[in-house]
């Protein structure tokens, strides 16, 4: 009979070990399994399943978005109001076309790409640019020195930008609920943790709760929600695949980082097109906007 160490009780008498339990999720689609599978039932994917060690929820624990809200309640369809989304315009015009007309509040998005392809950039001179609403900068990667050194590189600086260097969950809401940002960016999703699942950073199950608890946040506050992801060696975003079924809206930042151009392009979107483009110039003040994609290929 062997000795939890948390607790230092035998197995028997501990009651830490008993709110643990190990499953195998599908690191393609997030399916789960009590014990590995070869070839997921789900998405058919060979070898894609991982063990990962997860904690059973606690009875009556306040939730870790750390808003109340009441009960849903059934209505009727005729009694929903449809209006048009209101948008708030990120001063872009590339990325407000493919976004369908600007940024919807309630939103959560996700921009996926290559690393060192500039989606930080991209996000940190937009939102730089926006005036009169508030901004919390989450990010998991960079520190707040290299922050700066980038806007400064931009050749903006914002007193309505809140720049946070953190990769706990708990602590993010903790930041959100004392600063009341009306906009949040996370920089990104892989490097964010909940104290809830036992398993590292970037993980199936903490890909999909991390999303899960912040989609919850913004639908319940309003505050849009965008999130950053990194991409694997397929080219698809890294991480199971509910993380796309989960966010409103999917854009894929594309191109070589040997060359100058960029290809912002909607593979999802709830709230408009999937077929608008937008294309971008990196330059050393930040990326500029191409209007005239003919200047690409036609030369005087």
């Amino acid at each position: 009979m062997g000795v939890c160490k948390p607790c230092n009780h035998f197995r028997r008498e501990c009651t830490t070990m008993a709110k643990e339990k190990t499953v195998y999720v599908c690191s393609n689609c997030g399916q789960d399994s009590p014990k590995w599978v070869g070839k997921c039932p789900s998405c058919g994917m060979w070898n894609t399943y991982v063990e990962e060690v997860v904690r059973k929820e606690v009875v009556n624990k306040r939730p870790v978005s750390g808003i109340e809200t009441a009960k849903a309640k059934p209505i009727t369809l005729h009694e929903i109001v449809a209006d048009d989304e209101p948008r708030i315009d990120l001063h872009d015009a590339e990325l407000n076309r493919v976004l369908g007309g600007g940024l919807v509040q309630g939103s959560l998005v996700l921009i996926g790409g290559e690393p060192g392809i500039g989606k930080s950039t991209l996000l940190l001179q937009n939102i730089l640019s926006i005036r009169g609403r508030k901004i919390l900068y989450v990010s998991g990667e960079e520190s707040a020195s290299q922050l700066r050194l980038r806007a400064d590189r931009l050749g903006k600086v914002a007193d309505n930008t809140f720049i946070l260097c953190e990769t706990s969950l708990d602590a993010i809401f903790t930041q959100i609920e004392n600063v009341k940002p009306d906009m949040v960016v996370v920089d990104s999703i892989q490097t964010i943790m909940s104290s809830e699942i036992e398993s590292a950073p970037g993980s199936v199950s903490q890909v999909r709760e991390c999303a899960a608890s912040l989609l919850r946040y913004a639908k319940e506050s309003g505050v849009p929600v965008i999130l950053v992801g990194h991409i694997n060696k397929d080219g698809a975003i890294a991480g199971p695949k509910v993380l796309e079924h989960i966010v409103d809206t999917v854009l894929q930042f594309e191109g070589d980082r040997h060359y100058l151009y960029r290809i912002l392009r909607s593979i999802k979107n709830r709230f408009g097109s999937t077929s608008e483009l937008g294309i971008y110039e990196m330059r050393q003040n930040g990326l500029r906007e191409v209007s005239n994609p003919s200047e690409m290929l036609l030369t005087q």
